[in-house]
């Protein structure tokens, strides 16, 4: 089990951000990446066909003989984690948890606010999860629609991003919250500038933290793939023509081309 993958998916190009963090924590992990690009967005879909859709990466990523899955997408964590630990007889890990539990550990954070899509939003999950460890954080959420094609534009300072930053987080930095989680992959891309705009908030995302969780759970279950590897085999749904592109932004560095495989 040790010398075999881990899975990591996607609705697109959003969870190269944690692939990039589990490449920092775990370098000598395999890693089988699939990107769900002919079906993308997710956020905007019901919850039946979020999970649906994750049911069938996850078939996917188990034909790939991984050794567990980390559901890169927030949607899909909020929508579908559940429904995949059920159902799968590998490790899954979702990317709510890991964020929420690295916001309460500091004492400080009374109040915390959560950015992601309209769907993780509307899902409630982080707010769930925060009130079950300590009801009396007070939360205040928000859907920010426009900071992923910011990110897939490349967009990711001056002054257009700043100003849609602004429109979406003015309230937000206006109740004077202590914490602020990107809710959804796209958005470390645009954390410095977030960062700059929110002054002393403490911004955390949720792909950092997820890492280091899952490598605290692979030590944890001797799992560890201590002999190498370090291979990456990335696979799409559809024509993968801007991925090599956005891997590039992601990732910093050139990818092979994806394979295009039906799921």
């Amino acid at each position: 089990m040790n010398k075999k993958p881990i899975g990591i998916f996607d609705s697109g190009v959003g969870g190269l951000t944690v692939l990039r963090e589990v490449r920092k924590a775990l370098p000598k992990e395999d890693v089988v990446y699939f990107g769900d690009t002919a079906r993308v967005p997710y956020g905007n879909k019901s919850q039946s066909t979020i999970i649906a859709f994750s049911r069938q990466n996850a078939l996917f990523l188990l034909r790939k003989k991984v050794k567990m899955i980390i559901v890169a997408c927030n949607t899909s964590s909020a929508l579908a984690l559940s429904d995949l630990k059920k159902n799968m007889n590998i490790p899954v890990v979702g990317v709510i948890d890991s964020g929420v539990i690295k916001a309460l550990k500091n004492p400080d954070n009374k109040k915390i606010a959560i950015i992601g899509t309209r769907s993780t939003i509307k899902s409630k999950s982080y707010e769930k999860a925060i009130k079950k460890i300590n009801p009396d954080i007070k939360v205040y959420s928000k859907s920010c629609p426009l900071f992923v094609p910011l990110v897939e534009e490349g967009v990711l300072n001056g002054r257009i991003s700043d100003e849609v930053i602004k429109m979406y987080l003015e309230d937000i930095k206006r109740k004077g919250i202590d914490a602020l989680i990107l809710g959804c992959t796209h958005y470390p891309l645009l954390k410095k500038s977030i960062r700059s705009y929110l002054k002393d908030v403490n911004v955390i995302d949720s792909a950092k933290e997820v890492a280091l969780y899952v490598s605290g759970l692979l030590t944890r279950k001797n799992l560890l793939n201590t002999g190498g590897g370090k291979r990456i085999d990335f696979y799409v749904s559809d024509e993968p023509a801007g991925f090599g592109k956005l891997a590039k932004l992601f990732l910093k560095k050139n990818i092979l081309k994806p394979r295009v495989v039906n799921v």
